[in-house]
Protein backbone atom coordinates (compact mmCIF):
# COMPACT_ATOMS: atom_id res chain seq x y z
CA UNK A 1 0.00 0.00 0.00
CA UNK A 2 1.27 3.41 -0.67
CA UNK A 3 1.73 6.12 2.32
CA UNK A 4 0.06 9.26 2.24
CA UNK A 5 2.38 12.83 1.13
CA UNK A 6 3.63 13.82 4.19
CA UNK A 7 2.96 11.25 6.73
CA UNK A 8 5.76 9.40 7.11
CA UNK A 9 7.67 12.59 7.69
CA UNK A 10 5.74 13.64 10.42
CA UNK A 11 5.29 9.98 12.15
CA UNK A 12 7.55 10.22 15.45
CA UNK A 13 8.01 6.47 14.92
CA UNK A 14 9.82 7.10 11.65
CA UNK A 15 12.72 8.76 13.12
CA UNK A 16 15.16 7.26 15.85
CA UNK A 17 15.53 10.52 17.90
CA UNK A 18 11.90 10.96 18.01
CA UNK A 19 11.18 7.08 18.62
CA UNK A 20 13.07 7.65 22.20
CA UNK A 21 9.63 9.50 22.73
CA UNK A 22 8.00 6.16 22.82
CA UNK A 23 10.51 3.90 24.66
CA UNK A 24 11.56 6.10 27.42
CA UNK A 25 9.13 5.71 29.41
CA UNK A 26 9.19 1.95 28.81
CA UNK A 27 12.36 2.37 30.74
CA UNK A 28 10.02 3.41 33.38
CA UNK A 29 7.87 0.52 32.99
CA UNK A 30 10.84 -1.92 33.21
CA UNK A 31 12.24 -0.52 36.15
CA UNK A 32 8.85 -0.95 37.81
CA UNK A 33 9.21 -4.42 37.26
CA UNK A 34 12.16 -4.77 39.37
CA UNK A 35 10.25 -2.57 42.41
CA UNK A 36 7.84 -2.65 44.33
CA UNK A 37 4.73 -1.08 45.80
CA UNK A 38 4.43 2.52 45.55
CA UNK A 39 7.36 3.29 43.62
CA UNK A 40 5.89 0.42 40.65
CA UNK A 41 2.43 2.16 40.75
CA UNK A 42 3.66 5.52 40.06
CA UNK A 43 6.42 4.36 37.71
CA UNK A 44 3.82 2.13 35.51
CA UNK A 45 1.37 5.00 35.89
CA UNK A 46 3.50 7.38 34.29
CA UNK A 47 5.44 5.17 31.91
CA UNK A 48 1.92 4.27 30.41
CA UNK A 49 0.44 7.09 30.62
CA UNK A 50 3.49 9.17 28.73
CA UNK A 51 3.35 6.18 26.33
CA UNK A 52 -0.24 6.56 25.66
CA UNK A 53 0.10 10.32 25.39
CA UNK A 54 2.76 10.04 23.22
CA UNK A 55 0.97 7.57 20.73
CA UNK A 56 -2.23 9.72 20.48
CA UNK A 57 -0.11 13.01 19.91
CA UNK A 58 1.30 11.04 16.75
CA UNK A 59 -2.25 9.47 15.58
CA UNK A 60 -3.45 13.59 15.50
CA UNK A 61 0.05 14.12 13.63
CA UNK A 62 0.01 11.42 10.71
CA UNK A 63 -2.57 9.27 11.85
CA UNK A 64 -0.74 6.11 11.97
CA UNK A 65 -3.09 3.14 12.83
CA UNK A 66 -1.03 1.51 15.58
CA UNK A 67 -1.16 4.60 17.29
CA UNK A 68 -5.28 4.73 16.65
CA UNK A 69 -4.88 1.66 18.84
CA UNK A 70 -2.32 1.33 21.25
CA UNK A 71 -2.61 5.18 22.53
CA UNK A 72 -6.30 4.07 24.18
CA UNK A 73 -5.24 0.63 25.33
CA UNK A 74 -1.98 2.30 27.28
CA UNK A 75 -3.71 4.91 28.54
CA UNK A 76 -6.25 2.55 30.26
CA UNK A 77 -3.13 0.24 31.39
CA UNK A 78 -1.96 3.67 33.28
CA UNK A 79 -4.90 3.73 34.83
CA UNK A 80 -5.34 0.01 35.70
CA UNK A 81 -1.97 0.30 36.99
CA UNK A 82 -3.01 2.98 39.52
CA UNK A 83 -6.46 1.39 40.35
CA UNK A 84 -4.40 -1.96 41.44
CA UNK A 85 -1.44 -0.29 42.71
CA UNK A 86 -3.61 1.79 45.59
CA UNK A 87 -5.86 -1.52 45.86
CA UNK A 88 -8.90 -0.28 44.35
CA UNK A 89 -8.92 -2.63 41.80
CA UNK A 90 -8.66 -6.42 42.84
CA UNK A 91 -6.97 -8.22 39.76
CA UNK A 92 -5.14 -11.09 42.55
CA UNK A 93 -1.72 -11.67 42.92
CA UNK A 94 -0.44 -11.58 39.52
CA UNK A 95 -2.14 -8.61 38.91
CA UNK A 96 0.68 -7.09 37.66
CA UNK A 97 1.77 -9.08 35.02
CA UNK A 98 -1.68 -9.49 33.53
CA UNK A 99 -1.83 -5.98 33.40
CA UNK A 100 1.76 -5.66 31.06
CA UNK A 101 1.01 -8.99 29.25
CA UNK A 102 -2.20 -7.92 28.23
CA UNK A 103 -0.86 -3.99 27.50
CA UNK A 104 1.92 -5.33 25.34
CA UNK A 105 -0.26 -8.02 23.35
CA UNK A 106 -3.35 -6.06 22.83
CA UNK A 107 -1.28 -3.09 21.30
CA UNK A 108 0.68 -5.60 19.49
CA UNK A 109 -1.91 -7.06 17.75
CA UNK A 110 -4.69 -4.32 17.15
CA UNK A 111 -1.90 -2.35 16.19
CA UNK A 112 0.63 -4.27 14.00
CA UNK A 113 -2.47 -6.98 12.85
CA UNK A 114 -4.41 -3.54 12.13
CA UNK A 115 -1.07 -2.28 10.45
CA UNK A 116 -0.24 -5.25 8.49
CA UNK A 117 -3.92 -5.26 6.54
CA UNK A 118 -4.54 -2.21 5.90
CA UNK A 119 -1.42 0.15 6.04
CA UNK A 120 0.38 2.36 8.39
CA UNK A 121 -1.54 5.14 7.15
CA UNK A 122 -5.04 5.34 5.81
CA UNK A 123 -5.40 6.62 2.06
CA UNK A 124 -7.12 9.78 3.18
CA UNK A 125 -5.57 12.42 5.92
Amino acid sequence: MTEPTGAKQKDLLASPQTRLIFWLPWVLILIGCFIDGVTRTVLWTVGFGLTGIACLENFRRCRRRFCLYSGPIYLLAALISLLYGVQVLQLGMHGWYWILGIAVAASLSCGLGVEKLFGKYPAAL
